[in-house]
Parts: structure tokens; sequence; C-alpha cells
């Protein structure tokens, strides 16, 4: 895989699996009660919350592997069945427990500063986004691709905090229609990249497969 088609593959998953329009609902409600500077500190916090944690899985999972002692192709066929799920869920427009329960949305709503969690984790930095950040790292392939991962992250995350202050400014033009067909296309795109993650693990355990 070259190293444009690794930084699509990976800015592409990511950008579905984090998907910061489904994220908006929630921000707004949470935030309700408080300023737009307020807001839009809240969403700057939380997006650099999230870029942080995903690094540091970037950094570290290597050793959260051997820690445990699980394989790269055992931990790609559980994260591809999670983030399938995640996709179903995006597809049908049902509230995706991994990444927002309606009690931590709640919670949000009686807190001061929601902007490292539930904000940042789980609802940005979620087990989906988890997943595929230590899957894309153990599928990249030397110094660059792993430099280009990184950058895909907090490229994601800038796309996230703009999408957050723009729904500051601008969530009352938000067409509700227009955000339910994005998860939707959205989802379709990350159940995509959960089969190929599926396929590359089986492949990986010499699994012959034609097509």
């Amino acid at each position: 895989m070259s190293l444009l088609e690794y930084a699509l593959l990976a800015f592409g998953s990511l950008l579905a699996i984090v998907d910061p329009l489904a994220v908006i609902p929630a921000f707004v409600t949470m935030t309700a009660r408080d300023s737009r500077p307020a807001q839009i500190r809240m969403a700057r916090l939380a997006c650099a919350t999230a870029a942080s944690v995903l690094t540091l899985f970037v950094l570290t999972g290597p050793w959260v592997f051997k820690l445990l002692g699980v394989t790269l192709p055992a931990f790609q066929i559980a994260g591809s069945i999670l983030l399938f799920c995640i996709a179903l869920d995006m597809m049908y427009g049902r509230r995706t427990a991994s990444r927002e329960t309606l009690e931590e949305v709640e919670a949000g709503v009686a807190k001061d500063d929601i902007a490292i969690t539930p904000l940042g984790v789980p609802m940005l930095a979620g087990p989906g986004a988890i997943s595929a950040v230590l899957i894309l790292r153990a599928q990249a392939q030397g110094s660059a691709q792993h430099f280009a991962l990184l950058g895909c992250i907090g490229l994601v995350c800038l796309v996230a905090y703009f999408t957050l202050r723009f729904a500051v400014y601008g969530s009352k033009w938000l067409n509700p229609l227009v955000l339910k067909l994005t998860a939707r296309l959205m989802g379709l795109l990350l159940a995509a990249v959960a089969v190929q993650f599926a396929l590359n693990a089986l492949r990986q355990l010499g699994v012959p497969l034609q097509f």
C-alpha cells in the first residue's frame, strides 16, 4: 500500500468513526446554558483531548498487544466487529452506545465543563476510534506511514473542532435530514472499512481468499 493510499484509508476511516456531525446534537444540548466563548473553548479542549488519547494509543499500541498477549489478527477481527456494529447503528439511525449513552448526555448537561468527558472521551475518541487507530498503526509500513497516521489523527480532530465551532453559531441552520443522511453515508463507509480490516486479518492468518 502506497503512502497516499494509506493516508486516504486512515483519514477516511477515522473521519467516519469519529463522525463529528453525529456529536453536534449532544454537544448543543450539553452546552445550551454556556456562552459562545465557553462553548468554543470546550470544543477546542475536547478535540485536543481526543487527539491526545488517540495519539497515545498509536504510540503505545505494540506494548499493549505484548502486555495482553493479543495477536494482531485477533485484534483486527475483534475491532472490525466493533466497527461494523457501530456502522450498523449509524446506517439505521440508532444511538451508538459505544460512543454515547443517554445517561452520559444527561450527566453532561448537569456538568459545568463537558470538554474532557463525555465529549472528548468517549464521544469523539471512543472504543471504535481507539480500535481503528490501533489497527491502522499495526498496518503502517515504515516511519512515513506512522507519521501519516498521526497527521490524519490531527487533521480529523481539527475537522471535528471546526464542525463543533460551526454548530455553536449555525446549529439552527443545520437540517436534521442532512445530518441523518450524512450519518448513514458515513456508516456505509465505516462498514466497508470494517470488512476490509477483517479480510486483512484473515489473509494474515493464511486463509485463502479469492475475489
